[in-house]
Parts: C-alpha cells; structure tokens; sequence
C-alpha cells in the first residue's frame, strides 16, 4: 500500500501530451517538492484511484489530494494554481468564473485532451 504524502499529490494521465505538459510546467514553476506526481497507469497511481473509488481504466480529471482532501476538474486545477506563488492570483480570480462555466470548459478540454494533443508512450515522470 502506497501512503499519500504529506504533501500534495496531483494524480494525472501519464499518456496524454497535455497532462505531460502540464507536469512538465509544474516541475518548472512550483515550488521544489511542492507536489508529488503521480500518472493513474503506475503501481501508486492505481492504488490511489482504488482507495478512493475511482475507475482504473480511464482517467477524466486531475485528481489532486492535499490536506483539505481531494479535488477534480476545474477546483482541482485552481487548487494546484493556488499552490504556486507565482500564478496564486490567476487561480483566485479564476475562482469567480462560475464552477458550471470552468467545469463545463474543463470537461470539453479533458473529453478532447487526446484528439487535440495526442498521447505520448513515454510519460513526463518515471513510474
């Protein structure tokens, strides 16, 4: 059993070039150690789906867990932006987009992340 970390876990799909780049921008512009990565194919990854009863197959969001909990789509997003000291106010303004609004944008994005983007067979960290 894989404990989550004290710190936050952003749980994310190994396979697709833009949750690829998006990791690759946080492993750039967050705070060192400020999250631990982990693609939902790894060992880890698939144990944490499980343990919070999410499907293993497919992965639809972002799934960060951090001290208040677990977050998805669009609050996930901003969650993680929060966290990084350099992009905290584009994540509180952000927030007053209303939630349908940002989901609905977020869910179109995720439905069409691999079509628009494609999927890579290498993921941004190692598993």
């Amino acid at each position: 059993m894989f404990p989550i970390m004290k710190k936050n876990v952003i749980v994310f799909d190994g396979e697709c070039n833009l949750c690829n780049g998006v990791v690759g921008w946080l492993l750039r512009f967050a705070p060192n150690d400020q999250f631990h990565m982990v693609a939902f194919q790894s060992p880890h990854g698939q144990e944490l789906l499980l343990q919070h009863n999410y499907p293993t197959q497919q992965l639809e969001t972002v799934i960060l867990f951090d001290e208040q909990g677990k977050h998805t789509h669009s609050d996930g997003f901003l969650r993680i932006l929060a966290k990084i000291p350099k992009w905290q106010l584009v994540g509180a303004i952000l927030t007053y987009v209303p939630k349908i609004i940002r989901d609905n944008i977020y869910t179109l994005a995720a439905k069409n992340r691999v079509k628009w983007f494609g999927k890579s067979q290498t993921c941004a960290i190692s598993f």
